[in-house]
């Protein structure tokens, strides 16, 4: 299969350096939104604790609405990468164009009902009366631009899963600039405050979307993206919705799981929503890098899955694995070592930093289990087991965390909401060990059904 000019074969090269090449622009494009979010946090933070509480309230809608994105996305690029490893081209650029076509309805959809009810959503997510004028303020804004962001975020899915994520990358540098420079114009320049933080997201989501349209409607890729080639075939959406629905319904856990955080620390003050606030845009910090590895690798899983290449595929998963392990668990030390100065720098707080040191470090504590979660999570999409990876991906903010948090702050009062995360963090890194362990053994023993392919 020939590869467009700015694409990386996805049939190339030792496994290790693919996935190098591959990884590190949707590891800089991720990270670059991680660090997106810590420029708005520290912006946002110079406007008080009401405002940082007032954006943790609203982190639950945004993770709802990004989780339809994230499930869409996942499930197309599974399609993707598997049609392109089996020589599917044609099959390939169907499943794109289709979903793409049904994304565009379900963001004009979801945000007219938010929009009717946003201040009603806002008071159910736990927002006091002193802070909902600016949870409007940001939240209307951000659901506004929904649908461009869904289309964004399905867009950048397909690209990488064809083997650019060079593209991907520069997408988001130039989002990540647009933001930082509109922010403090709009923020203080033209006196916008909360609303202007939300309104530069927004315009850099439709940068970003343009360039995505740019690039589809010059033909740049592989995968067509063509009116003619959208269906909706059975069996096809059916592909798609089985892979993408864990990773919607995990979007939506983490959503539930923020609300029941923000609910559970509500009743300690803003200080202590602010505190978990600032915790979790950490722990979404640390985890995108990881995200970005595993997405930009897991075109090579699901290219090798497709073209029954096991040995290929082992080693891929071995490597991804070694290097999120190792993120996770130095990130994880930083965070627990160094929690005073980097909360000094998200809050100007007194009362917010105290609490939100041992917030961070119990929040972080075993973090580094976080890497061989997503690891498995990513294979098992690719590998198109979308049973078992419903299993791992609703174990951390799903079925471990939510008994958890609804149970242990009634004993421990503000500690029992810290070692809710923590304990879930723990069962669900172990969980996700053994079932690791499981796949290799059975990558293991599909090898002899196939000769390697050589490559180191």
């Amino acid at each position: 299969m020939a590869s467009p000019a700015g694409h990386i074969s996805l049939s190339d090269g030792k496994v290790s350096r693919l996935i190098i090449r591959l990884a590190i622009p949707s590891i800089v494009g991720l990270s670059l939104n991680a660090l997106q979010q810590f420029v708005n946090a520290i912006f946002v933070g110079t406007l008080g604790a009401q405002a940082i509480a007032a954006v943790s309230i609203t982190l639950p809608i945004i993770l709802l609405l990004t989780s339809v994105g994230q499930g869409i996305g996942v499930g197309t690029a599974s399609f993707v990468s598997r049609n392109l490893g089996a020589g599917n081209s044609l099959e390939a650029s169907r499943g794109a164009s289709s979903a793409l076509a049904l994304a565009a309805p379900i963001g004009v959809a979801l945000t007219v009902a938010l929009s009717l009810s946003l201040r009603d959503v806002l008071a159910l997510l736990g927002a006091s009366p002193t802070m909902m004028p600016a949870a409007l303020d940001y939240a209307s804004m951000l659901v506004f631009g929904y649908t461009l962001m869904l289309l964004n975020m399905v867009n950048g899915f397909i690209v990488r899963a064809e083997g650019n994520t060079r593209y991907s990358m520069w997408t988001m540098i130039t989002s990540f600039a647009l933001n930082a420079l509109l922010d403090p114009i709009l923020m203080f320049s033209l006196d916008l405050g909360i609303r202007g933080a939300a309104l530069a997201t927004l315009l850099s989501q439709i940068a970003a979307t343009s360039l995505y349209a740019l690039y589809f409607g010059k033909q740049c890729g592989i995968v067509r993206v063509r009116p003619s080639y959208i269906t909706l075939k059975g069996g096809r959406v059916k592909q798609i919705a089985a892979i993408g629905a864990p990773a919607t319904v995990t979007g939506i856990l983490s959503a539930i799981a923020s609300l029941l955080l923000n609910r559970a620390a509500a009743p300690f003050g803003d200080h202590s929503v602010a505190a978990v606030g600032i915790a979790v845009r950490l722990l979404t910090i640390g985890a995108l890098p990881i995200m970005g590895l595993c997405i930009g690798s897991q075109s090579v899983l699901g290219f090798s899955w497709g073209a029954q290449d096991f040995a290929r595929v082992q080693k891929a998963a071995k490597f991804m694995l070694s290097v999120a392990v190792a993120f996770s668990a130095t990130f994880s030390a930083v965070v627990v070592i160094f929690a005073r100065p980097i909360v000094r720098l998200l809050s100007d707080s007194e009362g917010v930093a105290e609490i939100a040191v041992s917030t961070c470090i119990m929040f972080h504590l075993f973090f580094g289990l976080f890497g061989v979660q997503y690891v498995v999570i990513t294979m098992l999409q690719s590998f198109g087991r979308a049973r078992l990876s419903a299993v791992v991906s609703f174990a951390r903010q799903g079925y471990l965390f939510v008994p958890a948090i609804l149970l242990l702050p009634d004993i421990w009062g503000f500690d029992g909401v810290l070692i809710s995360q923590a304990a879930a963090e723990l069962v669900a890194g172990l969980l996700a060990v053994f079932v690791i362990l499981r796949q290799f053994g059975d990558l293991k023993g599909r090898l002899p059904s196939r000769p390697t392919s050589g490559e180191g």
